[in-house]
């Protein structure tokens, strides 16, 4: 998606999809807000309402991992290298529609290339179940969401797929193989009771 979508929506999708902020947060980022090594998020932006982030704890600092860093160092440039203002502005320096941007450039492109289009909220969930499938855990994936809570994280972000389940069972099955063969392996004492 990132390469076939043009800018600023491949920036976009790379902060929703890097740093899995919420939609109203990625309207709300200001270059303020970005130090070349974290997100931190001190407003959110409905509409044209400029709102206190969720909870406390989404004002937590985001990491910036680099595949992010250049995506929004070169947007950087070619925004003039602005040091103040809206990360993502339209034409008068308002934070941009998402909406109007997955309308009208997200949308066709990606249906030219026979890729979906599943919305701004899934770059979130797709960011949890991702950091689950590497082994992250739940608390810490909850930390990055900003959650305040890991049950929400766990019940509502990390999905898992048929295929996960397939994939631990095997896992399951190698471990008791060889824990088998390991039994084999080790004699066997016999003790007599008198």
């Amino acid at each position: 998606m990132l390469q076939v979508l043009p800018e600023p929506a491949s920036t976009l999708v790379a902060v929703a999809g890097f740093a899995g902020l919420r939609e109203g947060e990625l309207r709300g980022l200001l270059w303020e807000n970005y130090d070349g090594e974290q997100l931190t998020i001190t407003r959110s932006v409905w509409r044209r309402y400029v709102l206190n982030p969720k909870t406390k704890a989404s004002m937590a600092p985001v990491p910036v991992i680099a595949q992010l860093r250049e995506k929004l160092d070169n947007h950087r440039v070619l925004t003039g290298n602005p040091q103040s203002g809206p990360i993502f502005a339209d034409g008068v320096g308002n934070p941009t529609s998402l909406a109007k941007i997955a309308h009208d450039v997200i949308r066709p492109t990606l249906d030219k290339t026979n890729m979906t289009w599943h919305g701004w909220h899934a770059f979130r969930r797709g960011l949890a179940t991702n950091l689950h499938r590497l082994g992250v855990a739940d608390k810490v994936i909850q930390a990055i969401l900003r959650h305040s809570n890991v049950a929400v994280t766990q019940a509502c972000y990390i999905k898992t797929a048929r295929t996960d389940a397939i994939e631990a069972m095997w896992s399951l099955e190698h471990a008791a193989a060889k824990h088998a063969t390991n039994m084999h392996q080790i004699p066997i004492r016999t003790h007599r009771i008198m």
